[in-house]
């Protein structure tokens, strides 16, 4: 497009500058003739007088006589004057002067012929009234020709946009569904960065909105499990035929109906990390990771006592602050540590580890669990996947909430066999400044 309107807009400059220079020609012409005849009529008028010492009768044209000629012998008397009443001086300055007078600036051109001295003068008024005519008539082609420069440029400069227009045609015309990237066959070079980046753009809208729909499809699906056995749990009770039968049967239907609770409050947990109900959300604060991290464990210690789970904290670094939102870094310990607690065996342990290392604060919870095979490590933090023949009843969305809420923050998922062949998952934040007397202590061996 570039090369287009370069090579259409010089044609067309080039053009007009032709013409225009044609025009300028004819009019240049056209003064220099009109000069010359003037020199030839100036030439004429002077000459009138036969001979120096006359002076010449004044005839019809003397009213078109600018020049004047004076005429003066060696002893410095006037000899000849083409035009008598002149109000130049009687004496001559020799070469080219320009003389003041009453009648306004004369110039003159003096020069020695034998015993003589010859003068010519010439009113500056008319050398000026000449020079202002020619001026405006070389002009005059030019003012003309501009408005047609202007509406070339006009035109070519349309019609090198055109493709421009197309494309934005294509865009506005796009209904909200079609997400197909955009033809590049025809565009300008200028113009395929710009496509390149909307269908990228479209790429990602079209990659986010069919997440969109697998998470609502599996949703569906996992919630219509555990709501059809309550509907079935609750078709039991209405049977049962003894109170004992009838408080097993309630029993049944209160333990689905928690299952159901857990599954939707992590569908609205998942659902409340997207980046724009993230963004609507309270902002970003300094949140100490030890501080956070002490406070789930006591709260999930009664659990872990429950089935036996050594729960504690091995390292636990002061001064580990994160920058990001509090209640999304907790719902991640949460997950994190109730993951551990659930598919650690009873008698087992689970162990938690803050430090820094390389400009970030790292959080790591291990257990000695059945572990994570290194084939299905990337698939556990897809929504909804279970692994095959797991007992722990759970909805598959722990991991995948854990991986939203570090995505949201920058931080580094891994997910790696802790010491005792269990799973240890390592969560590494960017680290939040703080003052140097603040991160100068470790505390260590910590148990809640």
């Amino acid at each position: 497009m570039r090369r287009q309107l370069l090579i259409t807009l010089l044609g067309a400059v080039l053009g007009v500058f032709l013409i225009g220079s044609l025009a300028t020609y004819q009019t240049t012409r056209g003064e220099v003739d009109e000069i010359m005849d003037y020199h030839l009529r100036q030439l004429a008028l002077s000459l009138r007088a036969p001979q120096y010492g006359a002076q010449p009768e004044l005839g019809p044209d003397d009213q078109l006589f600018d020049m004047v000629i004076q005429v003066w012998d060696e002893q410095g008397l006037r000899l000849y004057l083409s035009r008598p009443h002149t109000a130049l001086p009687d004496r001559a300055q020799l070469g080219y002067a320009t003389v003041p007078t009453a009648e306004g600036d004369w110039r003159t051109y003096s020069i020695v012929m034998g015993s003589r001295v010859v003068q010519v003068a010439q009113p500056m008024s008319h050398r000026n009234r000449l020079a202002a005519a020619a001026a405006l008539r070389t002009l005059t082609p030019l003012l003309v020709i501009l408005p047609l420069l202007a509406g070339l440029i006009w035109y070519l400069v349309g019609r090198g946009l055109r493709p421009l227009e197309r494309l934005a045609r294509a865009v506005g015309q796009r209904r909200p569904d079609s997400l197909a990237p955009l033809a590049v066959a025809g565009v300008p070079d200028e113009a395929q960065p710009l496509v390149q980046a909307l269908n990228g753009l479209l790429g990602r809208l079209d990659h986010a909105m069919s997440a969109q729909r697998a998470f609502v499809a599996d949703a569906a699906h996992e919630l219509r499990t555990p709501l059809a056995a309550l509907q079935l749990q609750l078709q039991l009770t209405e049977r049962a035929g003894s109170e004992a039968e009838r408080r097993a049967a309630l029993g049944e239907l209160r333990q689905g109906l928690l299952r159901a609770t857990r599954v939707v409050q992590q569908l609205l947990t998942l659902a409340r990390q997207t980046p724009d109900a993230a963004a609507a959300g309270a902002p970003p604060a300094v949140v100490d990771l030890v501080e956070l991290v002490a406070l789930v464990t006591a709260e999930l210690q009664a659990l872990a006592e429950a089935r036996g789970i050594d729960l504690g904290a091995e390292q636990l670094d002061s001064g580990s602050t994160v920058h990001g939102d509090r209640d999304s870094l907790r719902t991640l310990v949460v997950n994190l540590i109730d993951n551990a607690i659930r598919y650690t065996p009873a008698g087992g342990r689970v162990d938690l580890r803050v430090w820094h290392e390389n400009g970030r604060v790292w959080l790591e919870v291990a257990d000695d669990g059945p572990g994570i095979p290194v084939e299905e490590r990337e698939r556990v933090l897809d929504r909804f996947y279970r692994r095959a023949g797991q007992e722990q009843p759970g909805s598959g969305l722990g991991l995948a909430i854990v991986k939203a809420i570090a995505d949201r923050h920058g931080a580094e998922l891994r997910l790696d066999e802790s010491a005792r062949g269990g799973l240890a998952v390592r969560v590494g934040l960017p680290a939040a400044p703080v003052a140097a007397e603040e991160t100068s202590g470790n505390t260590a061996g910590v148990e809640p």
